[in-house]
Formats: C-alpha cells, structure tokens, sequence
C-alpha cells in the first residue's frame, strides 16, 4: 500500500470517528527522544506554542500535534520545520504566496492556520476544499495522491504553525538541526 493511501485511510477514517487528532503526524519507527549535545532532551522553544515532546527530531505539542523548536533568537530551527519551508516552496508558494502570506489568488496560510490543529489541516491537504459565494469561488485542490505533498504533510504544518504564531520570521531559516535517521526512513517508505 502506498504512503499516500495509508495516510488518506488514516485521515479519513479519523474523520469518520471523529479521533484524527490520535493519529500520529508520521508514520516512523519506534524512536528514542532525541537529545541535545549535553545528553538532556531540550523542549523550549521561542514562540507560544511549546512542544511537549521530541520523538526522532520530531517535536510535538501537548495534543500531538507537530510543532516547531526555534532557538537562537529564531536562527536557529528544528528538521522539520526546515523541511515545510522546503516543501512549502516547491508546492505551495504558487498559490498561498510567499512565506504563507496568501496571494490574490489563494488565502493567507499564516491567518488560516492560527487555531487550526492538525487533523483539519490534514483534512483540508488530503481532500481539499471548496469556498463559494456570490463574489469569489475559492478552491483548494485535493492533494491526497500526491506524494510531495502527502510524504510532508506535517512538516509543512510544522512550517505554517511557526510561521502562523509569529515565532520564525519570513525568508529561509539560516541554521537547523541535522536531519534525524528516522526521516530518511520514513520518507524513502513514503516515496516508493
């Protein structure tokens, strides 16, 4: 079964049961915290949302939901955030506009995601959505077999969620982590 699939059943299927928020964000192998160099695990970040967990250099808030870990006065970034502004470069910015600031053609990402969890961010990527009334019609196309999209799909959350609480800036983050052995794994899983 393809990642994609996987994913979209598990959306999906979180939908209909009204549990997506208990999906986890990737599918990875067991992992073990990941540490800073003195050897403890470092949970604080700048901005408002503080991850309640780091699990293979992913970092998650108090619901699971992915976060950000920016430090250094904001120079500094975890892998997967580093990974959305990738990704959200190469398949988003056409749209939603640079840094997620939106477009004439698309809604600023940077307002849309203030609020927003991660199951309706997934719902949205993996169906789409349509927004149509007497002056616009809005539509966002379902990326659900889209595997640049789907294989990242929260890394970019990551990226929008930073970006959407004010704690990294615009432009490209100047320093991250490295990237942890569990996202090669789970991307080279995702993308065959």
């Amino acid at each position: 079964m393809r990642c994609a699939d996987r994913v979209t059943g598990l959306i999906l299927a979180g939908l209909a049961a009204g549990s997506l928020s208990t999906i986890p964000a990737r599918a990875a192998p067991p992992a073990t915290p990941a540490a800073t160099a003195s050897g403890a695990a470092d949970l604080k970040s700048e901005g408002p949302t503080q991850p309640a967990k780091v699990q293979d250099g992913q970092y998650t808030d108090k619901n699971g939901d992915p976060t950000y870990h920016i430090t250094d006065n904001g120079k500094k970034v975890d892998w997967y955030t580093m990974s959305g502004y990738l990704r959200y470069n190469a398949n988003c910015i056409v749209c939603h506009g640079p840094d997620g600031m939106g477009s004439t053609y698309a809604p600023s990402l940077v307002d849309a995601l203030k609020g927003m969890d991660y199951a309706h961010f997934a719902g949205i990527i993996v169906g789409g959505k349509k927004d149509v009334n007497a002056s616009q019609e809005l539509v966002m196309p379902a990326f659900g077999d889209n595997r640049n999209v789907m294989c990242y799909m929260p890394d970019i959350y990551t990226y929008l969620r930073a970006r959407s609480d004010g704690a990294l800036g615009r432009n490209r983050p100047p320093e991250h982590e490295p990237k942890p052995a569990a996202f090669e794994k789970a991307e080279d899983a995702c993308m065959k």
